[in-house]
């Protein structure tokens, strides 16, 4: 992965004129997690129709700029996408559409993919359906081995 030392220009644009910010009343699927080690926290709602299609995605971010960034981009990405196709929506995705992040971000970027996944996990509780391949959510992304593995 190539090193980055400053944020590009979409990331910029994200963070300055973040998409999708907000709520989605009655949403098919929430998801919440964060990071305790730098305090982000990021949740992100889903609006999916009968065909398992997602019409629509809001997100709420207390973090960072490149939290905001990745979660913005992180609902684009997911839009008009199906259920199985938002799980493969992956942090490394979210970063090359933003066109890479600091390394001491790159975190960020693994908050907008479990905080995808978290909510498709709502969905399928509330609808009594398994996703195959979604993985039970993690509440705080350090418990994962990815968070450890992306500094190397």
């Amino acid at each position: 992965m190539s090193q980055v030392t400053e944020y590009s220009e979409k990331v910029m644009d994200h963070f300055m004129n973040p998409r999708n910010v907000g709520e989605i009343e009655n949403a098919s699927g929430v998801g919440t997690v964060g990071n305790a080690k730098c305090g982000d926290i990021m949740r992100m709602y889903l609006d999916i129709d009968d065909e398992g299609v997602i019409r629509d995605c809001k997100f709420k971010t207390f973090g960072c700029g490149a939290a905001v960034a990745t979660s913005s981009m992180a609902t684009e990405l997911v839009i008009g996408k199906t259920v199985q196709e938002a799980l493969q929506v992956t942090n490394k995705a979210v970063m090359e559409a933003l066109d890479g992040l600091p390394k001491i971000k790159i975190h960020c970027s693994l908050l907008a993919e479990q905080a995808i996944h978290a909510a498709l996990w709502d969905y399928a509780e509330k609808h009594g359906i398994t996703i195959e391949g979604l993985d039970p959510p993690v509440n705080d992304i350090e418990e994962t081995e990815e968070y450890y593995r992306m500094g190397e």
